[in-house]
Formats: structure tokens, sequence, C-alpha cells
């Protein structure tokens, strides 16, 4: 199943990080995107590109962290054939590949010093020169750059142009982290989990029990928006029940009983508390089930009831405070209250 790329999420630090660059996009400016790993960077350059006057002309993306740093320059700038060894013949680089379109540079601050030389020529005269070429080509293209980097911290330490920044830094863009989008991970959990159901045929989309979808907002999502994806993904393909809501997550797939013991053990990082501090946990209490269990699914519905029982009474049956406690939207609380027939019980 061919993936679609769509940016998915109403906090309001992802809406004006999207507006940002909506209102960038018409402008013939370069952009900056600025954003951990796995925040959506290069969604937000594909937007800035199709928002542009540039959209019908090439969308050229190069990761400048994926080649050696003695190939990057004949990536972006071409070579003539004879110019160094292997070049059998002559190569457009990216900025010709790119020219009337877009040139996404991702990892932008993993270009080594030469490269950001020319890049700064390139973006400052329209103009670049293949390896080995005595004449200078005319381009006319559009610069997107991303990383994760704090660039101006790298202009301090020498290691980063910073006259090519202040060309770069016409705006930047800088994403939220998943754990700073309030209310997203729900909606993106059932966007992904929604999509893996049709790529498994599945009939209906049965969505989550409220007490996984209690850990995904707790998780403090170091890999983002991409890691969620892949948790969630996992976990429908591995539901066994299509008719019931999925109920069971792993977050880290390469936990193994078979571990080598010796190997030392990652930190653990309490759920819901990030590297930069902790993060607000949802208000939950822990329901003990019953230790005699003859019918599975029976024993996860009465324990699911006996959650939103305990969550509606401790939150005087104010339903929009107890989606809250539990970490669900108003529509997830709903559906939940009308599967267990609560909804009576509930103002």
């Amino acid at each position: 199943m061919e993936r679609v790329s769509q940016l998915v999420g109403q906090s309001l630090a992802f809406l004006d990080a999207v507006e940002r660059a909506s209102r960038a996009a018409p402008l013939n400016r370069p952009v900056l995107v600025i954003g951990e790993r796995g925040t959506g960077k290069e969604l937000i350059a594909e937007r800035l590109h199709h928002l542009s006057p540039r959209w019908s002309g090439p969308l050229v993306t190069m990761n400048c962290a994926a080649l050696p740093e003695n190939l990057i320059e004949a990536e972006l700038f071409g070579h003539e054939a004879g110019s160094f060894t292997g070049a059998s013949k002559t190569r457009h680089g990216r900025f010709e590949e790119a020219d009337g379109g877009t040139l996404f540079l991702d990892e932008l601050a993993t270009l080594s010093s030469p490269a950001q030389d020319r890049l700064l020529r390139a973006v400052e005269y329209g103009e670049v020169t293949r390896i080995g070429a005595s004449k200078p080509i005319s381009v006319d293209v559009r610069i997107v750059a991303a990383t994760n980097e704090h660039l101006p911290r790298l202009v301090e330490e020498s290691r980063f142009r910073a006259d090519l920044l202040d060309r770069l830094s016409f705006e930047v863009v800088t994403l939220p982290p998943l754990r700073a989008r309030s209310g997203d991970i729900p909606l993106l959990a059932d966007h992904f989990g929604r999509r893996m159901a049709v790529e498994l045929d599945w009939p209906n989309w049965p969505g989550y029990t409220a007490h996984l979808m209690a850990q995904l907002e707790a998780y403090p999502w170091p890999g983002n928006v991409r890691e969620l994806r892949n948790v969630v993904e996992r976990a429908v393909y591995r539901s066994e029940d299509p008719e019931r809501p999925i109920s069971e997550v792993q977050f880290d797939p390469f936990q193994s009983p078979w571990a080598d013991a010796s190997l030392p053990a990652p930190a653990p990082q309490a759920v819901g508390e990030a590297a930069d501090g902790p993060q607000p946990q949802p208000q939950l209490s822990v329901v003990s089930p019953s230790t005699a269990v003859s019918d599975y699914r029976s024993a996860v519905a009465a324990y699911e009831r006996a959650l939103l029982e305990e969550a509606l009474a401790r939150n005087r049956f104010n339903q929009r405070a107890t989606a809250a406690a539990l970490g669900l939207s108003y529509d997830q609380l709903r559906h939940a209250l009308k599967r267990h027939r609560l909804q009576d019980t509930a103002a």
C-alpha cells in the first residue's frame, strides 16, 4: 500500500508552525525548517513547494548526511567527465535538477566547510559551477533546508558559516515535538491505525481501548510522529481480532526475553518524562482485574468498564473532565461509554 504523506494535527503549536510555512510558501525566499527527528520536516518542505508558484516544477531532495564528505559537492553541483577518478561522464548536480523548482537540503548542519562555501555562492548569485568546469551555470532554485541542530550555536563554534546562515534564514519554521502537541496523539493514532486497518483489509476500524490510549498519551515519544506511526501500526497488525478495540502496544520492538543479560540495560525513563524535563501525566488510577479469568474478552471488557466507572465517579460524572483524565478526546469517551452502556450515567 502506498503511503500518502499528510500533515495531521489540531494543537495550537502544530497549527502555528503549519500557518507560518503556508504564509512563507508563495515567497521566492529560502526557508529553514527546524525540529527534532520525526517531527515532519520533509512534509513542511513539501508544503512550501506545493503552495508556491514553483509547484509545477521539480522538488528535489538531498540528505546531506547520507553521502561521504568528498562526494557532497559533486552531488550538489555536478561534475564534468574526467574531473576526478571515476567521473566517466558529465553529471548534472541537484541544483541543475531542481532548476525552476525547489531544492530541499535535509541535515543541513552536516555540510562540510567547502560545500558551505559553494552553497553560499549558489544562494547569493544563482550560479553553480560543476567540478572540473571553468564556467558557471545559472540556476533558478528555491532553497528549503532542515536540521535538528541549533545553527546559531554552530556559528559560534565556527562549524557553520554565519553569512550562509544569514542568507538561508529569511524565515525559520520550528516544528514542535510530539510531547508538546496537546491533543494530537489520539488524532494521529487514529489516523495511522485506520490506514493500517485498510492495508490489512479489515472490514471496520475498532479503535483503541481507553487503557491503551492512556499509555500512548503518557509516553514521551523521543522519535516523535515517526515513532508513533511505527508503534501504532505494529499494534494494529499484531491484533488478532479486527472486531475488538486494540488493547496491547509495544513501544520498544527490541525487547526480548532472550536478550543478553551481560549487555547494559538502557537507562529507565519514566513514562510521561522526556529528556528535557517531566511532562504532565494523565490522571489515572489502577483498577485491579480479577485473578480468575475464564474468558479473555470478557475480562478485558470488564476491566475497561471498571476503569470508566471509576474515572466518571472521580470526576463527578462530568464527561469532558473524565475524557481529559483518561487522555481521551470527548468523542472517544462518548464512544467508549456507549459501548459499555454507561452514557446515561454521565452528564
